[in-house]
C-alpha cells in the first residue's frame, strides 16, 4: 500500500476511540466537503482543538473504470468504521475521498496514524485485489498546520482547497493586478531614481552603514522573502525592543504611545532610540518605503495588500491571524494604512486585512491608492 504520511501537527492528547457504527452515512460531494474543511478551520482557530484530515487517493477505482460496486462498498465500510462525529466526503470527486476527524486529542501523534493505517489496510485488503491495494494512496494532514517547519511554504495547501478555488476564480483579475504592479513599480522606480540618490547621500552622510535595510519578511502562504527599505536606524541595532513591543501588541497587552498631533496615541514605538535623524524624516514621510517597489516588481509584494510581518511577529500570531497571510499577497499600502494605521489594535488591523481579502476588486485597489497620499501627507501613525 502506497502510504504518504503528510503529518503537520500541533497539539497533544490521546486520540479518542471510535464509537460503534450505527448506520451508513452519506458521502459529501466535493463542494460540500470543502465547505466543511473551511468551517472546521474557523472552529479550530477559536477552540484550538485540532482536526485530522485523512485522504484516500483511489487512483483507478473511480466509477468510470467500472469499479463502482467495489467503490461504494469501500466507502460504506470506511464511513461505518469512523465515529458518528467524523465527516466523510469527496475531496476530489470520484478520485480522492476524505475523512475528517474533528476535535481530536492525542499525545503521541503516531498513534492515530498507525491505528488508521491498520484499520484501513484491513478494509482495503478485504475488498480490493493485491494490485488495486497497492495503487491506493493515503495521507494525513492536521490543522493547525505547523508553520515552524522547514521548507519554502509552511502552510499546507491541502488544508485550504477553498483558497485554490478562489485563486482560480480570480485568475483574470489577478493577472490584471499583477500587470498593474509590474507597470506601476517600473515607472515608480524610474521616476523616483533622483530621490533614491538624494536619500542615499543623506543616509551615508549622517550615519554609518548601508543605504538599504534588508530584512527577512513573511509573504503570502508563509513564504519568506527579503524585504527592502531605506535604512532609518543605526546599523547593527538591537531588535529586542521592537520584538517585545510587537508581542505585547499581538497579545492585546500593548499600551498606546503618545503621538504628535494625535491625543489618542498610537500602537507603535514613537520614542525609538535606534532611529537616526534622517530616518525619522524618512519614516514620517514614508519615503523609507520607496525601495519596496523592488519587491513589487519581483512579485513578492503588491501595491495594495496587508503589510508583510517579521518572522518573530508570526511566531506570536494566534491561529486566525495567519489568514491575513493566506488570503492576500502583502502590499506597500492597504486598507489598514488608509483606515486606521497604528491607531487601531492588532486584531482590528487583521480584520481590516481580511475584509480587504474578501472584498478585493481592481476598483477597491484604486480607491486605496487614491487615499494613500492623503494618509502620507498627514502622517497618520507614521513613525
Amino acid at each position: 500500500m502506497n502510504v504518504r504520511r503528510v503529518i503537520d501537527t500541533v497539539g497533544s492528547g490521546p486520540f479518542a476511540q471510535d464509537s460503534e457504527p450505527s448506520h451508513e452515512r452519506d458521502i459529501l460531494n466535493e463542494p460540500a466537503f470543502h465547505r466543511v474543511i473551511l468551517l472546521e478551520r474557523r472552529r479550530t482557530e477559536r477552540s484550538h482543538k485540532p482536526f485530522l484530515l485523512m485522504l484516500l487517493d483511489l487512483g483507478d477505482h473511480a466509477p468510470s473504470t467500472g469499479n463502482g460496486k467495489h467503490l461504494r462498498t469501500l466507502l460504506a465500510m470506511l464511513s461505518a468504521s469512523t465515529r458518528e462525529t467524523d465527516i466523510a466526503g469527496w475531496y476530489k470527486n470520484d478520485c480522492v475521498v476524505g475523512v475528517m476527524f474533528t476535535e481530536i486529542a492525542f499525545e503521541d501523534r503516531g498513534t492515530i496514524v498507525s491505528t488508521m493505517i491498520a484499520r484501513l489496510s484491513d478494509i482495503l485488503r478485504e475488498h480490493l485485489s493485491f494490485e488495486q491495494f497497492n495503487q491506493v494512496g493515503v495521507s494525513f494532514h492536521v490543522f493547525p498546520d505547523d508553520w515552524e517547519q522547514g521548507g519554502k511554504r509552511p502552510s499546507n495547501p491541502v488544508l485550504y482547497p477553498d483558497l485554490s478555488k478562489q485563486a482560480d476564480g480570480r485568475r483574470v483579475s489577478g493577472a490584471l493586478k499583477r500587470a498593474v504592479d509590474i507597470l506601476s513599480s517600473t515607472i515608480a522606480l524610474i521616476l523616483s531614481s533622483p530621490i533614491f540618490a538624494i536619500i542615499a547621500l543623506a543616509i551615508k552622510a549622517t550615519s554609518k552603514g548601508p543605504v538599504f535595510f534588508r530584512q527577512r519578511r513573511i509573504g503570502q502562504y508563509g513564504e519568506p522573502f527579503v524585504f527592502f527599505k531605506f535604512r532609518s536606524m543605526e546599523d547593527g541595532n538591537d531588535a529586542s525592543i521592537h520584538e517585545e513591543y510587537v508581542k505585547q501588541l499581538i497579545s492585546g497587552k500593548a499600551e498606546r504611545n503618545r503621538c504628535n498631533g494625535n491625543g489618542e496615541g498610537v500602537f507603535k514605538l514613537t520614542q525609538d532610540p535606534r532611529i537616526t535623524r534622517v530616518g525619522a524624516f524618512l519614516r514620517k514621510t514614508s519615503l523609507d518605503e520607496l525601495p519596496q517597489f523592488i519587491n513589487v516588481l519581483k512579485g513578492e509584494m503588491s501595491l495594495v495588500g496587508p503589510r508583510p510581518p517579521i518572522p518573530y511577529e508570526v511566531e506570536a500570531y494566534d491561529f486566525w491571524h495567519r489568514r491575513r497571510l493566506l488570503e492576500a499577497k502583502p502590499g506597500i499600502t492597504g486598507l489598514w494604512q488608509v483606515s486606521g494605521r497604528s491607531r487601531v489594535t492588532f486584531d482590528e488591523m487583521v480584520r481590516l486585512d481580511l475584509r480587504y481579502a474578501r472584498s478585493w476588486s481592481p476598483w477597491m485597489d484604486i480607491k486605496i491608492l487614491l487615499r494613500t497620499p492623503l494618509a502620507v501627507v498627514f502622517g497618520e501613525g507614521a513613525h
